[in-house]
């Protein structure tokens, strides 16, 4: 006899299944709930921020124009099955709000101050989710790592500062697993900031399960 952890298997490789013949995604089976957490260097408490709304957005049909890539010879079939394996879903997060007590239930878009400032040290996510339908049972946290140093997207800024683009800028951590939507500003002073405007997740559906 098969035991429970077999049978989830079976059953989550079935759902995967009907779900591409129907050009789903199975993120769209579960609901997610989204941290932001800016650590700081020095002693200063985390800003703490919950999105408002996590967005599921399917990256797995790719069939069709990976396996005419190869045909025309673009890339290997070796190269073309590796990216059909991944299978990776994008969650999007516009909104959010703060957790801090004197601000708690104010939504907002997505504005966070990120450069030119030295004192964060890193950006970090945490994703937690359950199954669609499951009422009140708790959001489980995923086996996944969501972190951005300041030193690596430090750079990517930088190099930004060269292009006319006030907003739609990206730039990804060195995993690839975390992409933030940038917008850039120009203040009275003619300096330039850049504010952020939205997270991504890149993750492989198999991590949901």
């Amino acid at each position: 006899m098969a035991d429970g952890s077999s049978r989830r298997q079976a059953t989550l490789f079935r759902l995967r299944r009907q779900l591409r013949k129907k050009r789903e995604s199975l993120a769209d089976q579960f609901e997610f709930k989204m941290y932001l957490v800016f650590l700081f260097k020095d002693e200063k408490r985390p800003a703490l921020f919950e999105m408002a709304e996590v967005v599921p957005v399917m990256t797995n049909n790719y069939e069709e124009s990976i396996l005419r890539g190869v045909k025309e010879e673009a890339y290997s079939l070796e190269s073309s099955l590796e990216l059909l394996e991944k299978d990776v879903v994008q969650l999007h997060a516009p909104r959010y709000q703060s957790m801090r007590k004197d601000v708690i239930g104010c939504t907002q878009e997505m504005d966070f101050f990120l450069w030119p400032r030295n004192d964060i040290q890193k950006i970090v996510c945490l994703l937690f989710s359950k199954w669609k339908g499951e009422g009140d049972e708790c959001y489980k946290p995923l086996k996944a790592d969501f972190e951005y140093h300041h030193s690596d997207y430090e750079r990517q800024l930088i190099r930004l500062l060269a292009r006319k683009d006030k907003s739609g800028l990206i730039i990804n951590n060195p995993s690839q697993s975390m992409f933030l939507f940038i917008d850039r500003q120009h203040l009275p002073s003619k300096s330039i900031v850049f504010k952020l405007s939205s997270v991504c997740l890149y993750l492989p559906q198999d991590r949901k399960s």
